[in-house]
This record gives C-alpha cells, sequence and structure tokens, in this order.
C-alpha cells in the first residue's frame, strides 16, 4: 500500500515569508541553527502525517470546497521547542478564529477517518532547526500580520539533508 505524508498550513505570501526569514536571520547568531529555507515557510493546521495515497487523492479533491475563514495573525514573538531544539515565531496568544479554523479542520477531517491529535494547537512558524541554546532571543523584530484566507494541502517528501513540500491543493477563499 503506497502512503504520502500530509498535512495542512497556512502558507504565507512571499513578501511575509520574506520577512520570516529575516527573523531567522536576526536570531541565528544568537541562537545558531540552521534556518528553513523561505520557500518552506508555513503554519501547520493539521499534521495528518502518511496517509493511503487513495485517501490522499480524495482530501486533494475536496479541499478546493473546504472553505477557512478569512482571520488574522500577530506574529510577535519568537519562542523554542527545546526537546527538538527549533526556534519559532508566532503569536502571543493564539487568535480565536485561528483556534476555530484548526477545531473546524480537524472536525471535517474527523469524516474522512482521521482524528485530531491529543496535545493542544501551538501556532508557530519553524525559523530555525539544531539551534544551540535552549532559549529564544531576548526581543522578537516589530510584529508581523498575517491575514490569510485560504489552506493548502501539503505533501512532504523526505530527501537527503530535509524535506521537500509539494502543494497538492488548496482551499478557495469564502465569496464575499
Amino acid at each position: 500500500m503506497s502512503t504520502v505524508r500530509l498535512f495542512y498550513a497556512l502558507w504565507p505570501s512571499p513578501p511575509l515569508a520574506g520577512s520570516l526569514a529575516a527573523w531567522a536571520e536576526q536570531a541565528r547568531p544568537s541562537c545558531g541553527g540552521r534556518a528553513m529555507r523561505t520557500e518552506t515557510l508555513h503554519m501547520t493546521l493539521a499534521f495528518l502525517g502518511p496517509v493511503d495515497a487513495a485517501l490522499a487523492d480524495e482530501l486533494a479533491a475536496a479541499t478546493p470546497e473546504k472553505r477557512l475563514a478569512p482571520g488574522e495573525i500577530e506574529l510577535d514573538r519568537y519562542g523554542v521547542f527545546g526537546r527538538q531544539r527549533i526556534l519559532w515565531a508566532g503569536p502571543g496568544d493564539t487568535p480565536a478564529g485561528l483556534q476555530a479554523a484548526h477545531d473546524g479542520l480537524w472536525h471535517w477531517l474527523a469524516g474522512f477517518g482521521l482524528g485530531a491529535p491529543p496535545h493542544p494547537f501551538r501556532p508557530h512558524i519553524t525559523l530555525l532547526r539544531n539551534i544551540d541554546r535552549p532559549e529564544p532571543p531576548a526581543d522578537a523584530p516589530a510584529p508581523l500580520l498575517w491575514r490569510y484566507d485560504r489552506m493548502v494541502l501539503v505533501a512532504s517528501e523526505s530527501l537527503t539533508g530535509g524535506s521537500r513540500y509539494r502543494i497538492v491543493a488548496q482551499s478557495r477563499p469564502q465569496p464575499a
């Protein structure tokens, strides 16, 4: 049986991704680590992991009809996942609309036989991997505002030295 490793994410515009990459470069002298490639920066809404290829095709076909309510996120802090040695950027508090998008997505995915993870949603964008210190830099740069109106379904393919992400479908914005 063939499987595909999938996740749903918010994908930043190129200018926002560039600003996030600049955040990573600003933090790297104090944290060390390896910066994520600008074109791979994203905020995961739902990590599905390996799914059967037939289900992957079904999700890709259904995703354009799964509407995401527009919202915004203020990215205003750095954080660290110590065990994974990751520096991330994200909101100080999870906006209610973003939490609702996450919860609604998992409710929708339940119809495909997929269950939400037991841990709470912690919205973040991974900026650096393999960092050298267990705490983030003291001050994040000026906050960034991320306005979103759609999500993407992404296939993650393991390669030597990292992963390659391929957007396989995206939702359409809600009609005005």
